[in-house]
């Protein structure tokens, strides 16, 4: 070791290498770089897996990088090097990052800016399980929405990563009525963090939002399905509420491509008439927390985000952590919907 950098084992990474199924992701090796200045080096410990990876995989989702390339969007880990002029950061300090790319594999190095230390009582795992879920749905919520105490919600996808993260917040927030769609036997889940929920193969969910609210509708909608359900979340928006567009996972149904069925969901997905949104106050609001480029924004939801988890408020639903060998598994789990919660890649 000298000035603060040590020479790393080979590093492994997680390589896309063309759209198809699972069977095209491979696991490869290569030689970790040293951190620029003003840099830190993180050998990662945990990294997140997101819906987003599996439909770069499947070719479907941009911006993408060339096939082939690491996709990950959030880790954690320890810092084993840092570059030069870095302060406030030292070797063996347990961080997490959110990235624009490549968080999925052994050794990341990325600016000390975009690094955020871990406080004591936050593990590894609770940290890579949160930039991606909690922040996407802190910035609805709390950023566009400015939820207040006593307001209804939809969740799409309530039991998984966005939509867990998103049931706690509301409950942070004081929000009143708080529905979300979900596998009939994931229920308790939804339950548990103060939702209600409907069956989402079983239930029609505008009928269920109406019946609750007496007609009028909620006043937040978060849907990343897009296609059909799309446009029926637009059906149950109250007068003055906020729908979010924040994925289009009827595109994917499946673990291969599908072009028909992509486009049979894209043309049944809603074209906004602005006047018509003037008319009834509504708004739609389109999230890709990707190419979000504020910084400052998303370091301010890290620490308020970390915060409510130091006091409790805050437990990222963790359904498993797979081997980085096992990748492939990892994403036929998150295509059979399997996984309550978040889904992680194990880098030890």
């Amino acid at each position: 070791m000298a000035d603060g950098k040590v020479m790393p084992e080979e590093g492994r990474r997680l390589l896309l290498t063309k759209a198809g199924a699972p069977n095209t992701i491979e696991i490869g090796t290569y030689s970790p770089e040293s951190p620029a200045a003003g840099e830190v080096r993180i050998r990662t410990a945990f990294a997140g897996i997101n819906f987003a990876d599996l439909m770069m995989r499947l070719g479907l989702y941009q911006p993408r990088p060339p096939y082939p390339f690491t996709p990950g969007y959030e880790l954690s880990g320890h810092i084993d090097a840092l570059g030069e002029g870095v302060t406030g950061f030292e070797l063996g300090q347990a961080v997490v990052a959110g990235v624009t790319g490549g968080a999925q594999q052994t050794h990341v190095c990325l600016p000390a800016s975009q690094t955020f230390a871990l406080p004591d009582g936050v593990s590894l795992e609770q940290a890579a399980a949160m930039p991606v879920t909690h922040m996407t749905a802190w910035h609805m919520l709390v950023h566009l929405a400015n939820l207040q105490p006593g307001q209804s919600v939809l969740i799409h996808g309530a039991a998984g990563g966005v939509g867990t993260a998103a049931l706690q917040i509301c409950r942070i927030k004081g929000a009143g009525l708080v529905l979300g769609t979900c596998s009939g036997h994931k229920s308790d889940v939804v339950e548990a963090n103060g939702g209600v929920a409907i069956d989402r193969y079983n239930d029609d969910f505008v009928s269920v939002v109406k019946q609750h609210t007496d007609g009028r509708g909620v006043d937040v909608i978060l849907d990343p399905v897009g296609g059909k359900n799309l446009r029926n979340s637009l059906r149950c928006l109250a007068s003055g509420g906020h729908l979010f567009v924040y994925g289009f996972s009827a595109a994917a149904p499946g673990k291969r491509r599908a072009f028909l069925r992509a486009l049979w969901a894209w043309k049944q997905t809603p074209r906004f008439d602005p006047f018509r949104l003037m008319m009834s106050n509504k708004s739609v609001h389109g999230v890709h927390m990707g190419t979000l480029d504020d910084q400052e924004l998303m370091r301010s939801y890290l620490a308020l985000i970390i915060g409510h988890m130091q006091m409790g408020a805050i437990d990222p639903v963790i359904d498993r952590s797979f081997p980085l060998a096992e990748a492939a598994a990892a994403h036929e789990f998150l295509h059979d919907h399997k996984n309550i919660g978040k889904v992680l890649l194990d880098m030890s």
